[in-house]
């Protein structure tokens, strides 16, 4: 896979992707969409609650409402669903067949259905004898049938668990599926959960092989629906960074998991951090909520135009804590195409708002460069930001300020040269 230039801020951060990809073409910016499991889990009692129930009629509503309600536009393309979708058992040829009561129509007519809306559909499998849910799994005997029989119903994307398989079944399985996708003919992007099962880190993990093998991949645990289950995912991505930003790409990117804002567990501020985290961090956008009764505020966090560009930026690079303050605030960065950048400036602070005051020298930006700088959620623009030019933000607990930043003078001196300096006397404060 040719590998495109990085900025120069990137090759100031020691940042590189691999030049190693599966070679399936798809995935080339972090995939969105919506998927059953957080939301919906695996409530198969659909005399007692047909509204929630995982069902054919569930998946058809979403696809109407990501059709119809303006997610489709912004690039919200997949609706997937998750596990305990099968009947009990295989029929009787061994082929996976859908719960006959709950998907009278089957797999084919549902997405036949979402592909006339111009979405497509994804599907779960589990590389093991069960599901996590105790449905049929994949078997290592069963995995080329199963990809024939994705393909064959018209999915495009399947997310391959791991419950009820050893490691040496995995490092078998989940190669071989890859390679059964890919001999269908189809185009199905391939999430495996294979690295979570691992531990999420080298050297069980081999991010190299991992990277030929899948399009995304689950590194850590399910994200519940709390704000401590965010926080403990962002904290096992940021301590772990050094492995896993380098490996993220187009074509294969880190999943730190569901997106729940809309849900029950998170405030305002927090659904607005999770946003800006997940796309700092070049993290598929798969929305896990109702989209049938969520909330305007809600909404309009998920819909926001600058955060979908920046999570989608074609160069693909994963963004990293780069600075850890004593008073709870953390900053993060993600390099972008056309020498562009996005800040995440995050506090952690339970108390009030904070005022935070740096500059974009000592958050390793080049020299004698000039930015504009818009506010990705307020919209607020800053023109003629001097790397040397002090500025403060206010943070909200739990909350976050994003900007997006867009070079309108180069620095003079070769990007990849970055020194720090000191401020120097033309002090400008800015305050959002």
């Amino acid at each position: 896979a040719a590998v495109p230039v990085l900025s120069g801020l990137a090759l100031a951060l020691g940042l590189a992707l691999p030049t190693l990809a599966l070679e399936n073409g798809l995935a080339l910016t972090p995939p969105m969409g919506w998927l059953a499991w957080e939301r919906f889990r695996c409530n198969v009692d659909c005399r007692a609650d047909p509204q929630n129930c995982i069902s054919e009629t569930l998946f058809f509503e979403m696809a109407d409402r990501l059709a119809e309600d303006g997610w489709r536009e912004l690039g919200y393309k997949y609706i997937n669903i998750d596990d305990c979708w099968s009947a009990k058992q295989r029929d009787a040829a061994g082929r996976l067949v859908p719960d006959p009561e709950r998907f009278p129509r089957g797999i084919k007519a549902l997405a036949d259905y979402v592909h006339a809306r111009g979405l497509k559909l994804g599907i779960y499998g589990d590389l093991g004898t069960f599901t996590c849910g105790g449905y049929p799994g994949t078997t290592l005997d069963c995995v080329k049938q199963d990809a024939q029989t994705f393909a064959e119903w018209g999915v495009d994307m399947l997310k391959l668990d791991g419950c009820y398989s050893s490691g040496e079944e995995q490092a078998e399985g989940y190669p071989a599926m890859a390679k059964a996708l890919n001999a269908t003919g189809r185009p199905i992007v391939y999430s495996c959960s294979w690295p979570a099962y691992q531990g999420g880190l080298p050297p069980k993990v081999n991010y190299t092989i991992l990277a030929e093998v899948c399009n995304l991949w689950r590194n850590y645990d399910d994200i519940q629906d709390s704000w401590d289950s965010v926080l403990s995912i962002l904290d096992w991505f940021s301590a772990n960074q050094d492995v896993l930003q380098p490996v993220a790409g187009p074509g294969h990117w880190n999943d730190p998991d569901m997106l729940i804002i809309g849900n029950f567990g998170l405030s305002y501020e927090q659904s607005r951090s999770q946003m800006a985290l997940w796309t700092v961090m070049a993290a598929p956008l798969l929305m896990s909520t109702d989209l049938r009764t969520i909330s305007p505020s809600a909404k309009e966090i998920l819909q926001n135009r600058l955060m979908i560009q920046i999570n989608q930026d074609p160069l693909g690079i994963q963004g990293r804590r780069i600075v850890k303050e004593k008073s709870h605030i953390e900053v993060f960065l993600r390099p972008l195409s056309q020498a562009a950048s996005a800040l995440v400036f995050f506090s952690r602070r339970t108390d009030m708002p904070f005022l935070y005051t740096t500059t974009l020298a000592k958050l390793h930006f080049p020299e004698d460069a000039v930015y504009e700088v818009q506010d990705v959620y307020s919209g607020k623009i800053i023109s003629g930001l001097k790397t040397g030019d002090s500025f403060s933000v206010v943070i909200n607990p739990s909350g976050v300020v994003m900007w997006y930043l867009y070079p309108m003078v180069l620095p003079v001196q070769p990007w990849h040269v970055v020194r720090q300096q000191a401020p120097g006397g033309s002090f400008r404060p800015v305050l959002l």
